[in-house]
């Protein structure tokens, strides 16, 4: 009789619930040295990769885990601490972008080098360049599946498209 434990399918999602927890612990002490939160610094990341170093409320809501209140608690707060600021859309009130300060990056320029230590020792320096491809292709695909709205406003394109402001 086969045990369904032994299952490959609850194996890969237990490795992946693990991988996550052990480097989210690390991440978050990391953070923490630099006076940010996990949260705070995905946000700060996803708008310095952004074009323009900005998104629409709406996309940054899509891109992370937060609803588009939460994104509103975050950016409220990090806006507060110069991190960030909002920029009106010029042709509808009802959005807005987050976008990057120069504090925001400067935060960012000193928080990635520990960071990249921290991703090369325990994540991506436990690979060989083939097997970082083949899981760099295997998330991207999973991503996409669950995750449909995680690039939402990331390429020059959709921002252009975006210009209205539209907020739907």
């Amino acid at each position: 009789m086969t045990n369904v434990f032994d299952d490959p399918r609850i194996t890969a999602v237990g490795l992946l619930y693990e991988v996550h927890a052990g480097l989210s612990a690390r991440f978050a002490a990391q953070f923490e040295e630099h006076d940010l939160s996990a949260v705070e610094f995905e946000v700060i990341t996803r708008l310095a990769r952004s074009p323009g170093k900005q998104l629409r409320m709406t996309d940054l809501a899509a891109q992370t885990s937060l609803s588009t209140s939460g994104v509103t608690r975050v950016v409220d707060r990090m806006e507060r601490d110069g991190l960030l600021t909002r920029r009106a859309c010029p042709n509808d009130r009802r959005s807005s972008y987050a976008v990057v300060t120069a504090a925001g990056l400067q935060r960012l320029d000193e928080t990635l080098p520990g960071h990249l230590r921290i991703i090369e020792q325990w994540f991506t320096g436990q690979l060989d360049p083939e097997a970082l491809a083949a899981l760099l292709d295997g998330l991207r695909r999973v991503r996409d599946a669950v995750h449909p709205g995680a690039t939402a406003g990331s390429t020059d394109q959709e921002m252009a498209d975006a210009d209205d402001c539209d907020p739907a």
